[in-house]
C-alpha cells in the first residue's frame, strides 16, 4: 500500500471519526499543545484533561510557567506522575523566555534540545502546531506500524526502532500533516488499542498485514516479561506537640524528584534512624497496613508509621528542605499519589486501610 493510500484513509477515518475537540486541540496554539504532549507521555488522555485543564488555567502561557515557583507547578502536578515531566516542563519554559522571546521554537533540532522532548515529541509538537512534516513515533503509533506491516522483531530492539522510524517517515503525507498526526494517534489510542483491538473499525484492516494473518495481538513482538520486582520503605508520620508533620523535599532528581514527602526508613528502626539522620527522639505508634504504589519497573510497598515527637519541635529545624507541615490547612506543593493520600487520611483523622 503506498503512502499516500495509507494517510488518504486514515485522514477520511479521522474526519468521521477523530478526536476534534480535545481542549488542546481548540485551538492552534504551541504552547498548549507542547504542555498537553508531555503531558500525554505515558498517560492517557482521559486522565490528562482535567489536569490539563486546571494547568492552563494556572499558567495560561509560557510567560507564567516560567515564573511560577517549582512547588506551584508540582503541586498541579500531584497524582499526574512522572514528575520529571512538570520539572523539565517548567525548566524549558524558562529557557524558552530567555531564548526564545517566549515563542516556542520552530527548528525540530531547536525543539530537541529542550528538557523533555526528544524526536518524536517535536515533532509530534512542530506538527501540529506548525504543519510542519516531521514523522511520530510515540506508543501508539508504534503499536499501528509494527501491526500493520507485522515487524517481527522485538518492539524495543534499535533495529525494530530505526525500521518504525523508517516507516513513519514513509506513511507522514505533505498535506494535512497535522491531521495526519492527530488522526494515527488517535487511531492507536481508541482501535488499534494493546488488547482487543478493534480491527472491524479500523480503515486499514484491508491491507494490515497482522490482521491478515489473523494475529494482531501478536504484535508488537514484546520479549518475554520479567517478574516485577517489589521494593519496600516506612514512611514516618512524625507529628509535633502542635498536631503538625514533618515533610521533607526529595532531591531534585530520582524518585519523585523535588516533590515533598514523608521522612523514609529502609531499615526498620524507626526510633534509631530518627536519631541519627534527623537528629530527633520520636515514640512510635503501631503501623497502619502497607499499601504498595506500581512504577513501571518496580512495586514499592509503603508502610506508613505514625510517629510523635520526643523533646520539641526545636530539633528538627524547618529549612527549604524540611517543613512542619498543617494538614488541615494545606498549601499548594507537589506531593506523590502516596503522599497526598496518607496527607488525607492524616486530616480526616483515621487510618489508612486501603491499598494503592
Amino acid at each position: 500500500m503506498s503512502k499516500a493510500s495509507l494517510s488518504q484513509r486514515l485522514l477520511a477515518w479521522y474526519d468521521r471519526h477523530g478526536r476534534k475537540t480535545l481542549p488542546w486541540k481548540l485551538k492552534r496554539d504551541a504552547y498548549r499543545i507542547w504542555v498537553s504532549e508531555i503531558m500525554l507521555q505515558q498517560t492517557q488522555v482521559a486522565t490528562v484533561i482535567p489536569y490539563f485543564k486546571r494547568f492552563i488555567a494556572q499558567f495560561p502561557n509560557v510567560r507564567s510557567l516560567a515564573r511560577a515557583d517549582l512547588d506551584e507547578v508540582l503541586h498541579l502536578w500531584t497524582g499526574l506522575g512522572y514528575y520529571a515531566r512538570a520539572r523539565n516542563l517548567h525548566q524549558a519554559a524558562q529557557y524558552i523566555v530567555k531564548e526564545y522571546a517566549g515563542d516556542f521554537p520552530r527548528r525540530l533540532e531547536a525543539a530537541v534540545e529542550l528538557p523533555g522532548i526528544g524526536p518524536s515529541t517535536a515533532g509530534a509538537i512542530l506538527s501540529l502546531a506548525f504543519e510542519q512534516r516531521h514523522p511520530i513515533l510515540d506508543g501508539n503509533v508504534k503499536r499501528v506500524l509494527a501491526r500493520y506491516h507485522a515487524v517481527g522483531t522485538p518492539i524495543n530492539q534499535r533495529e525494530t526502532e530505526e525500521r518504525l522510524w523508517q516507516l513513519a517517515g514513509k506513511h507522514t503525507p505533505r498535506q494535512r500533516v497535522a491531521d495526519y498526526t492527530q488522526a494515527i494517534m488517535d487511531l492507536g489510542a481508541t482501535v488499534c488499542t494493546r488488547t482487543k483491538p478493534q480491527c472491524a473499525l479500523c480503515p486499514l484492516r484491508k491491507t494490515c498485514h497482522a490482521f491478515q494473518l489473523g494475529a494482531p495481538q501478536d504484535f508488537p513482538v514484546r520479549v518475554a516479561k520479567q517478574k516485577t520486582p517489589v521494593k519496600a520503605t516506612h514512611m514516618l508520620m512524625i507529628h509535633d506537640t502542635r498536631g503538625r508533620v514533618l515533610l521533607q523535599r526529595r532531591p531534585p532528581v530520582g524518585l519523585w524528584g523535588g516533590l515533598w514527602g514523608f521522612p523514609e526508613c529502609t531499615n526498620g528502626n524507626a526510633r534509631q534512624w530518627c536519631r541519627k539522620t534527623l537528629g530527633i527522639n520520636i515514640k512510635t505508634k503501631s503501623p497502619w497496613p502497607t499499601l504498595r504504589h506500581s512504577f513501571s519497573h518496580f512495586h514499592l510497598d509503603i508502610t506508613p508509621i505514625p510517629a510523635q515527637l520526643v523533646g520539641g519541635t526545636n530539633q528538627a529545624m524547618e529549612n527549604e528542605e524540611t517543613v512542619w507541615y498543617n494538614v488541615r490547612r494545606p498549601d499548594r506543593r507537589g506531593f506523590s499519589a502516596p503522599v497526598k493520600h496518607l496527607l488525607e487520611q492524616l486530616r480526616m483523622g483515621g487510618e489508612s486501610g486501603n491499598s494503592r
